[in-house]
C-alpha cells in the first residue's frame, strides 16, 4: 500500500457564514456582518492545515461568488480543492449567526437544495480517498439518502486501503427536520429514528468524536456513561466526549465504571464569547495529534486549547489557531480569560494566518498630494488631471512588472480612486495612505473614527502611515504621535488589515547610525508590530544592523523593510540599493518623485502625450527594478 499523500480528507457541509458584528442584540437587529467559510468539515479542513496536516476537503459549492470565495479561501488556508464540486445547479449554503449574550447563539441555515447537500456518489472518487490516511465524516450528511450514500461509499474504499475512519457526530436536530428554521440554535433533541440510522456508521469508525447531547443521540440513552457503553458494543472506535470547559474524557477501550476513569485532558478556563464552531476547532486540535501518533494525552491538550481559542473569539474556521499559535499558548499560557484580548497571541495569530504575500515588493510610489497640486498650480493644471495622470502611472507599473508577482504601487484616495481601481485590474500589491499629508504631529486625512473610512477600503490593499518622527523630537510630540500610530494600528488589527509605517526622520534631525533602530524599538515598546517598515536609506552598515536588530527581537513574524526614494537622483538610488542588499530584512523598494514628478509636470503642462508620459516612467522605473536585482545578484555571488 503507497504511503498516503494527505493527512486527511473531510466530507460534507460548506458553506458562508454571515456573523452579526453588535455582541448582545438580537439576530434582528443586527446593523453589520463579517463573513467567513463554516461548515463542519470545512471548518476541520482549514483548521487542520492551520496545525500542519495536509488535509482535503469532498463537498460542492455553487457556481457563483460565494462558491469561488470558499473555493479561494481554502487555498489560501493550504486545504487541497482537488474533491471540491462545482454546482452549477445550486447555490451555495448560508449561515446567519450572532451572539445574544453567554449563552444564545442565534443561527438560520439557508440549506434548501443547497450545493453541498447534492453531494452524491459520484463524487467520490476512490484514487482520491485512498491518498489520506484518513477520512472524516460528518452527522449532517447522513440525514438524507444522497449525501449518506457519498460518506458510505468513502467509508467503504477508506476501510478497503487501510485508511482510518473518523466521525464527527456534528448534530444539528433542524437539519434532521426535528425542530423549525428558527431553532438552528439547538444541540439535542432526542429521536430514536436518528439513533437507529448512526448505529451502522459507528461499527465502521476508528475514532468517534462529540459533546455529551451528541453521545446521546448517537448511544440511544441519556446517561452519559451508558451511551458510551452503548457505541462500545457497537464499535471499537476510540470514543471522545467533549465536556466544553471541563475539558473532554477519552475511551481507548474497555469503558470503565466511572466516566472520570477515562483518558483525561483539563480544560482551559476561558470567557465564553461564542460556543459556535468550538467543536470543530476542538476536532481540529485533537487530529493534528491523533494522526501524528502521539499521546491522547497530548490530543486533549491540543484539542481543549484549540476549542478554548474558538469560544474566546468571534468567528468559527477564521479563529482555529495555527501550530505556532497553540505551541506558544500551551508553553506560556495567558494572562487573559478572554483569549481575544491577548495581544501576543493575537499577533501570532495574525501573522500566521495573514494573507500570503510576495517576498519582496519593488513599488512605484504615486501616492503624492501636495507635491502634486504644487505642480500642477506651477502649470496651471487643474487638480482633476492628476487623477488622470495616477491612471497614466498605474500603466507604466503594469507595462514593468509584466504579469510578475512582487510589483506594487502606493496610490491615495483623494486623486488616485480610478487608479486604486485600474491597479486592481493587473494584481499588482498596493499601499495605500491614511496620513494627513505632510502632518506633524501625525493626523489622517478622513478625520473621525479611522475605522468607519478604512471599512471601505478593499481588504488586499495595505494601510500605509506615515509619521515625520525624530528622537530629538520634544516627548509631547512623540507622545501624540505614538497616540495616533496606535490609533491606526488597533484599526488595521480589528478590521484584519496589513499595516505599513513609514518613518521619515532626517528632515527634522541628524540621522545617526542608532537614529531609526531607536524610533523603531519606541514603537514596538507601546505594543505596535507593523507588518511591514518602510524607511529612508542609511548611510552606513551599522545603521542597518540596528534597524535589524531592533525588527527582530520585537517581531519575529515582520514581513520586511521597503527603501523609500526622497526624490534622490537615480544614483544615489542604486547606491542606496547597493548598501542594504546584503541586509536580509530589506524587502524591497518604494520610489515615487525620482521616477514620476518631472513627467508630471511635463503632462500637466500639455507637453507630452499620455505614450510619452507612461513611456518614461515606465523606463524610470525599470531601471530601479534592474538595479535593484542587480545589487542582489552581487551580494549573492
Amino acid at each position: 500500500m503507497p504511503a498516503p499523500s494527505l493527512d486527511l480528507i473531510a466530507i460534507g457541509r460548506s458553506s458562508l457564514d454571515l456573523y452579526g458584528q453588535q455582541i448582545g442584540g438580537r439576530l434582528e437587529d443586527m446593523g453589520s456582518f463579517t463573513k467567513a467559510v463554516g461548515g463542519c468539515p470545512s471548518n476541520i479542513a482549514i483548521g487542520t492545515a492551520r496545525l500542519g496536516l495536509r488535509s482535503a476537503l469532498i463537498t460542492r459549492v455553487g457556481d457563483e461568488q460565494v462558491g469561488r470565495f470558499i473555493l479561494e479561501q481554502l487555498a489560501r488556508e493550504g486545504v487541497e480543492t482537488a474533491g471540491v464540486v462545482t454546482d452549477k445547479a445550486r447555490l451555495s449554503a448560508l449561515v446567519i449567526l450572532g451572539v445574544r449574550d453567554s449563552h444564545t447563539f442565534p443561527l438560520i441555515f439557508y440549506r434548501d437544495d443547497c450545493a453541498d447537500m447534492a453531494l452524491c456518489e459520484d463524487d467520490i472518487d476512490e484514487a482520491f480517498i485512498a491518498s489520506a490516511a484518513a477520512v472524516v465524516v460528518t452527522g449532517t450528511h447522513f440525514s438524507r439518502p444522497g449525501v449518506a450514500a457519498a460518506q458510505n461509499k468513502a467509508i467503504r474504499i477508506a476501510t478497503a486501503n487501510g485508511r482510518k475512519v473518523i466521525f464527527d457526530v456534528d448534530y444539528r436536530p433542524n437539519l434532521w427536520g426535528l425542530a423549525g428554521h428558527d431553532a438552528g440554535e439547538s444541540r439535542y433533541i432526542r429521536s430514536d429514528e436518528v439513533t437507529a440510522h448512526l448505529a451502522p456508521v459507528l461499527a465502521q469508525c476508528d475514532l468517534i468524536v462529540g459533546t455529551e447531547e451528541e453521545l446521546h443521540v448517537a448511544g440511544g440513552s441519556e446517561d452519559t456513561l451508558q451511551t458510551i457503553r452503548n457505541i462500545r458494543a457497537l464499535s471499537s472506535a476510540v470514543i471522545v466526549c467533549k465536556r466544553g470547559p471541563m475539558g473532554c474524557v477519552v475511551f481507548p477501550g474497555a469503558i470503565p465504571d466511572d466516566i472520570e476513569d477515562g483518558v483525561r485532558g483539563p480544560g482551559f478556563p476561558v470567557e465564553v464569547y461564542n460556543v459556535l464552531g468550538a467543536g470543530d476547532a476542538f476536532m481540529s486540535g485533537f487530529l493534528r495529534g491523533w494522526l501524528k501518533d502521539e499521546a491522547l494525552e497530548t490530543c486533549c491538550a491540543y484539542a481543549n486549547a484549540c476549542g478554548a481559542f474558538a469560544v474566546s473569539r468571534l468567528l468559527c474556521s477564521p479563529e482555529i489557531p495555527t501550530f505556532a499559535e497553540l505551541k506558544t499558548f500551551l508553553a506560556n499560557g495567558s494572562p487573559h480569560r478572554a483569549l481575544r484580548h491577548d495581544a501576543a497571541l493575537n499577533h501570532v495569530h495574525w501573522a500566521t494566518t495573514r494573507p500570503a504575500s510576495p517576498p519582496g515588493i519593488m513599488a512605484l510610489a504615486i501616492d503624492h498630494r501636495v507635491q502634486l497640486e504644487a505642480v500642477a498650480k506651477e502649470v496651471g493644471a487643474p487638480f482633476a488631471k492628476i487623477d488622470d495622470f495616477k491612471v497614466l502611472a498605474v500603466q507604466a507599473a503594469a507595462r514593468v512588472a509584466d504579469g510578475r508577482p512582487g510589483f506594487g504601487m502606493f496610490i491615495d484616495g483623494r486623486y488616485g480612486r480610478e487608479a486604486l481601481f485600474r491597479a486592481a485590474d493587473h494584481k499588482l500589491w498596493v499601499a495605500r495612505p491614511v496620513e494627513l499629508t505632510g502632518s506633524r504631529p501625525l493626523d489622517f486625512e478622513y478625520g473621525g473614527s479611522l475605522g468607519t473610512h478604512l471599512i471601505e477600503w478593499p481588504t488586499a490593499q495595505v494601510i500605509k502611515c506615515l509619521c515625520f518622527y525624530h528622537t530629538d523630537d520634544p516627548e509631547e510630540l512623540k507622545l501624540r504621535q505614538e497616540r495616533e500610530l496606535q490609533r491606526v494600528y488597533d484599526a488595521c488589527r480589528s478590521l484584519g488589515r496589513d499595516l505599513l509605517i513609514e518613518i521619515i526622520a532626517g528632515k527634522h534631525g541628524a540621522l545617526t547610525d542608532d537614529t531609526i533602530s531607536t524610533v523603531i524599538q519606541r514603537i514596538y515598546d507601546i505594543g505596535i508590530k507593523p507588518d511591514w517598515w518602510k524607511l529612508e536609506p542609511q548611510k552606513s552598515a551599522k545603521a542597518w544592523d540596528a534597524i535589524s536588530q531592533a525588527i527582530s527581537r520585537n517581531d519575529e513574524y515582520c514581513r520586511g523593510v521597503m527603501v523609500l526614494g526622497l526624490e534622490a537622483p537615480i544614483e544615489d538610488l542604486v547606491e542606496a540599493f547597493r548598501a542594504c542588499a546584503g541586509v536580509p530584512l530589506v524587502k524591497g523598494f518604494a520610489v515615487g518623485r525620482t521616477i514620476h514628478i518631472e513627467p508630471a509636470r511635463a503632462w500637466l503642462a500639455g507637453r507630452i502625450t499620455d505614450a510619452q508620459a507612461v513611456d518614461q516612467m515606465a523606463e524610470r522605473f525599470s531601471r530601479l527594478v534592474e538595479a535593484w536585482g542587480q545589487a542582489r545578484r552581487a551580494e549573492a555571488a
